[in-house]
């Protein structure tokens, strides 16, 4: 039997502080979408299709898209979503461009990357509206790691993190391609809201 993730584990964790800060979490990144009214909503990162599935809870009329790079995962998001969104195994990397998506989302993704920038690009033909992402805020995530008694001898760093983002530095980070139109507080993460650039076409 596989063991669960660490995105399965934070989901289904008996924690009332972390239910009650990633409830918190969820119901922000779920009224932000919302509110771009979105026709296409393309999860990237989509894992167990957690966030999926809370968006189809609040009745959104939009389809619904994930993609992961574990097979496992989106054998869970399958079970947990059925027939509500269309998934698929792979790399959002390696995706031939076609369909871009009024509202893309990457959740707790980019930490993980050695090198995230090139997926700003990846988002942006992705997308046609807006795109929502998120990190742990940092230091803040570490130490509440730290006090937790999680990861010591990383010093609260998640072994399965390799990139480290303030909120500052992560504004900056989106605002290299995109036009940042909100930042909701949900501590210990930091969540972005930001509109695609009008694109222009090349002269001729």
């Amino acid at each position: 039997m596989t063991a669960p993730s660490s995105n399965a584990r934070k989901h289904e964790s008996g924690n009332p502080l972390l239910r009650a800060v990633l409830g918190h979490f969820t119901r922000t990144v779920c009224r932000v979408v919302n509110e771009r009214r979105p026709r296409s909503v393309f999860d990237v990162g989509c894992g167990e299709g957690y966030m999926l599935s809370a968006l189809r809870k609040t009745g959104i009329d939009a389809a619904l898209f994930g993609i992961d790079h574990s097979p496992a995962a989106i054998a869970a998001a399958r079970t947990r979503l059925g027939d509500g969104a269309t998934l698929e195994v792979g790399d959002a990397r390696q995706l031939v461009p076609g369909r871009r998506h009024d509202v893309v989302m990457m959740l707790e993704v980019l930490e993980h990357l050695d090198d995230p920038a090139p997926m700003l690009d990846v988002l942006d033909a992705l997308s046609c509206g807006h795109v929502v992402l998120s990190v742990p805020h940092e230091p803040l995530f570490r130490g509440l790691n730290l006090l937790r008694g999680h990861h010591i001898a990383r010093w609260g760093n998640h072994p399965e993190h390799v990139g480290e983002f303030s909120r500052r530095e992560f504004l900056d980070f989106v605002r290299r391609r995109f036009d940042v139109v909100a930042a909701p507080w949900v501590p210990p993460w930091t969540l972005v809201v930001a509109r695609a650039r009008p694109r222009y076409p090349v002269p001729t």
